[in-house]
């Protein structure tokens, strides 16, 4: 590991199911700062690192506010907000930068409207977003200052929504109860963001990098155009296949455990590759080739387990909304600069271009 010592990497699909979902794995333990790790010190926390029973109270408090029923209600928004920026970006014509114009704005808009975020309050809480992704990009300080302007941020926030209520979630989260239980201020921010975070900066990367693969893989594109009821294929395929994340969360076992009949002993570190896992030629036929029609596709692009991202549902609706609209708008979309012009982020645990300038 960069940081810390060795760890154990597991890689098939059934091992890290298996790994994700085993209770003797923890993420709490893992973020001592003497433990193998990725990054140079733990730092930002979060439900992410924490472990069962708390993070199970936390997400069952969290669930009561980030219903099904609300993200259904919430995707003609969505089309609405993809419809507006495509309208924008054909009227300026190309070239245009498609993370700029429209990867980063449509989940940002998003998000921020599905929870009762300003989002021209945007300047306060973006610059967090390099900072909890950072690998080397950032320094340890320059991190914990973002994350103390941040719970600045939401501290006001939250006063805000406790004088003046409304019908969105983050209000939703300062109600939510479970048989008196509630969200400490300290979990309500650390939730909010976390959701803020996880909602922008993840599907943002992910569409460039889905359009990017697409590029390069023209009979596909081609094929999609043809049948755009293939989007929704298209998408989970897309998730399995692009890797977003350069490291996998790693986690100590508590006790000596097996996996993949492998001993690890107490307080080892595990690294359960979900990109290996996706890749896996046991489960996927031909599982370094994209395909869109793959109807067989138990990706874990979501996680798995405790830690199966709540906020799912919401991202397939956006990027299935961007796909399907992107497509059918643009049907002679192409990528506008040769590929050694195209810079990709560094320092950062998303992977993913800064830029993909596009035509039509």
């Amino acid at each position: 590991m960069p940081y810390g010592g060795e760890a154990w990497l597991v890689t098939r699909m059934a091992d890290v199911r298996e790994a994700l979902a085993d209770p003797r794995l923890s993420r709490v333990l893992q973020a001592a700062p003497d433990r193998p790790r990725f990054f140079p010190e733990p730092i930002v926390e979060g439900i992410g690192i924490m472990d069962p029973p708390e993070q199970t109270r936390l997400r069952r408090l969290v669930a009561k506010a980030f219903t099904a029923r609300r993200v259904q209600e919430f995707e003609p928004r969505i089309q609405v907000i993809v419809d507006e920026l495509l309208d924008a970006i054909e009227a300026k014509g190309g070239p245009v930068d498609l993370y700029a114009e429209f990867s980063w704005p449509l989940p940002g808009i998003s998000i921020c409207e599905f929870m009762g975020i300003p989002y021209e309050d945007r300047d306060r809480f973006v610059p967090f977003f390099d900072s909890v992704v950072s690998t080397t990009a950032k320094t340890p300080d320059e991190i914990r200052q973002a994350v103390m302007d941040l719970h600045a941020y939401f501290t006001e926030l939250i006063e805000k929504r406790r004088a003046d209520p409304r019908d969105d979630l983050f209000t939703a989260l300062i109600r939510a109860s479970d048989e008196g239980d509630r969200l400490s201020e300290k979990e309500l921010i650390e939730m909010s963001f976390g959701l803020l975070v996880a909602g922008m900066e993840t599907t943002a990367s992910q569409l460039v990098n889905f359009l990017y693969l697409l590029f390069r893989n023209p009979d596909q594109l081609e094929l999609l155009r043809a049948k755009p009821e293939l989007v929704p294929n298209a998408i989970e395929e897309l998730l399995r296949f692009v890797p977003l994340l350069a490291v996998d969360q790693p986690a100590v076992a508590r006790e000596d455990l097996t996996i993949g009949g492998v001993l690890i002993r107490a307080g080892e570190t595990v690294v359960p590759s979900m990109n290996a896992a996706n890749r896996d030629p046991e489960v996927f036929a031909n599982p370094q080739s994209i395909d869109i029609t793959r109807e067989h596709n138990p990706h874990l692009a979501f996680s798995h387990g405790a830690h199966h991202c709540v906020g799912a549902q919401l991202a397939r609706l956006e990027m299935q909304a961007a796909l399907r609209s992107l497509v059918a708008r643009f049907p002679g979309l192409r990528q506008a600069v040769p590929d050694e012009e195209l810079r990709w982020k560094a320092g950062v645990v998303l992977r993913g271009v800064e830029a993909l300038p596009v035509e039509w």
